[in-house]
């Protein structure tokens, strides 16, 4: 016989466990569209492709929404919980003032979700008080990219990353987020200690992936250029650059017209000597940060043959470094060092308050955290 559980007491429990808010939808051949609030929604399979969500048994809306043989899993954004308090109400017309456009299956897709999931009925399974109502999924999307709505603890609220990291794409990151997981840490206190962004880049061939986040960025954006691929070319990438042997800094410059090759040499043995490699306030950092912004929202959007020019003009790494010339850096990078003296990964701060004559204190705490961050990985 099972132990008697006290329902209080297992609210409380699963509360502990926070899970996103969606809006599943539907368009009955009979009468106006359905919708209600799920907060069981999950992936089941990839092949066939699967989801799953758990209505009450009790509930007014399944039943139409059973009937119409289809759904829509709309997840809904931060910013959406009054349409999370619509559609769990009992009102008469849940969709009023509600923009919505129909997917293939004809169910309701709600604008300005962080994406849908159009599915085709698959089965319905009795499970205590609930059913498990498996949809095979037809078509889906991210629509927004927004950070998502949670629900926690008997509350609404969203989701503040602090820290990020990729997925090992194709399996070739393995190791780096290895790496990574060592020094998060060091990424976190940075970003705080410096009240800015902190990105964490590795060399993939002729890119540089960001592989990891930490900050609290604007909510409204997707947060993160956390699997974002950037160009690797002179002078942006001269942080790893100053560090190569011969054969492979001959190519890395080899990117620059031959008139500009010497002048390129010496300012990435400017970096090597210093550290650290900074970045300038200038018209191209302006729009490459514009790009950044968009790439925040849509990883697909900026082509990266549109981002290559504008890293080239890109101004780093002056010969001189004056008290003017300090007042105008906005981003501040310094390598991280392996076992043997290989570049890991390069973190980068941007997006911290105008220096105004500190921004020595700024480049000394970075070098600080690089320098524990290279001994958490046996340098």
């Amino acid at each position: 016989m099972s132990p008697s559980i006290d329902s209080q007491q297992f609210r409380e429990v699963l509360g502990q466990y926070p899970t996103g808010v969606c809006v599943v939808t539907a368009a009955p051949e009979e009468g106006p569209a359905a919708g209600f609030v799920v907060g069981s929604f999950t992936s089941v399979s990839l092949d066939p492709p699967l989801v799953a969500f758990f209505p009450d048994k009790k509930s007014t809306s399944w039943p139409r929404i059973a009937a119409a043989g289809h759904f829509c899993v709309n997840i809904l954004s931060a910013d959406q919980e009054h349409l999370c308090r619509q559609f769990a109400s009992r009102a008469g017309d849940k969709f009023a003032g509600v923009e919505t456009r129909a997917a293939s299956t004809g169910a309701p897709i709600v604008g300005g979700a962080v994406a849908w999931i159009d599915c085709e009925l698959d089965s319905v399974t009795e499970a205590g008080d609930h059913y498990i109502v498996l949809g095979r999924v037809r078509e889906l999307q991210v629509e927004t990219g927004a950070l998502p709505l949670l629900f926690f603890q008997g509350g609404y609220g969203r989701f503040a990353p602090l820290s990020l990291a990729a997925t090992g794409a194709r399996g070739t990151l393995t190791d780096e987020l290895r790496e990574l997981d060592l020094i998060r840490g060091e990424m976190e206190a940075l970003a705080g200690d410096l009240s800015s962004r902190c990105v964490a880049t590795v060399v993939d061939d002729e890119d540089l992936i960001v592989l990891a986040n930490a900050g609290s960025p604007d909510a409204s954006a997707r947060a993160t250029l956390v699997g974002v691929h950037l160009p690797f070319a002179p002078s942006y990438g001269s942080a790893f650059a100053a560090w190569f042997d011969d054969e492979r800094l001959d190519a890395f410059i080899r990117q620059v017209p031959a008139l500009d090759r010497e002048e390129e040499r010496l300012r990435i043995a400017r970096v090597r000597e210093r550290g650290y490699s900074v970045g300038l306030i200038n018209g191209a950092q302006r729009e490459f940060a514009s790009a950044l912004s968009q790439l925040e929202q849509d990883p697909h959007a900026r082509a990266q043959g549109t981002l290559k020019p504008l890293v080239e003009q890109l101004h780093y790494d002056p010969a001189d470094l004056t008290t003017k010339t300090k007042t105008d850096i906005r981003v501040i990078a310094a390598p991280v060092f392996r076992k043997g003296g290989e570049v890991a990964l390069v973190l980068t701060v941007y997006g911290f308050p105008k220096p105004n004559g500190v921004v020595d204190d700024y480049v000394a705490r970075l070098l600080e955290a690089t320098g524990r961050a290279s001994r958490l990985l046996g340098f």
